[in-house]
C-alpha cells in the first residue's frame, strides 16, 4: 500500500480500505455519511456526520449545526452524543465522522474529543473518512489516541 499524507504526517497503518472493515464498522460509517446530508452549514459549507455507536449496539447520529452567532453551532459528534445521552446511553464504544476535505481526514476537534470521552468506559475507536460513496480509505484510531491527556475530575 503506498503511503499518504494525512493530517501533515506520513501514516499507513492506520489507514484500511472500506471493504477490508467488518461489517458493523461499515454500517456505522455508512450511517455518518447518511447523516452529514443533513447538515446545516450556510456558513462554512462545511459539512460533517457523525454516528455513534453505544454499548447495546445503538447507532446515533448527528450532523453539524451552524447558527449565524459562530459559537452557538454545535459539531455533529456532539450532536450525535446529546442525541444518545439524552436517550440514556452513557458509554460509548465506537464513533465514525465523515467530512470532505482535500488531502486530510478531518478528526474530531478538541472539544468534540473531549465531550466524546467523556463517556467512554475505555478507550474505544473512531473511524474518519471522507464521503465519498463508497468511502475508500477509512483513517482507524481510537479516542483515545486522539487524546490521550485527558481531562478528567475524577
Amino acid at each position: 500500500m503506498s503511503k499518504y499524507h494525512v493530517n501533515g504526517i506520513r501514516d499507513d497503518s492506520n489507514i484500511k480500505e472500506f471493504s477490508t472493515l467488518d461489517a458493523a464498522t461499515q454500517n456505522l460509517i455508512l450511517a455518518a455519511i447518511e447523516a452529514r446530508k443533513s447538515a446545516y452549514c450556510p456558513y462554512s459549507n462545511f459539512a460533517v456526520g457523525a454516528a455513534i455507536r453505544t454499548f447495546d449496539d445503538s447507532i446515533y447520529t448527528g450532523c453539524n449545526i451552524e447558527n449565524g452567532a459562530f459559537t452557538a453551532g454545535i459539531c455533529a459528534e456532539r450532536t450525535a452524543a446529546a442525541k444518545a445521552v439524552s436517550d440514556g446511553k452513557r458509554e460509548f464504544v465506537a464513533c465514525a465522522v465523515v467530512a470532505l476535505q482535500d488531502g486530510l481526514f478531518t478528526t474530531p476537534c478538541g472539544v468534540c474529543r473531549q465531550f466524546l470521552i467523556e463517556f467512554a468506559k475505555k478507550d474505544f475507536p473512531l473511524y474518519v473518512t471522507k464521503s465519498d460513496l463508497p468511502p475508500y480509505r477509512v483513517l482507524c484510531t481510537s479516542i483515545g489516541e486522539l487524546l490521550p491527556k485527558r481531562f478528567s475530575l475524577t
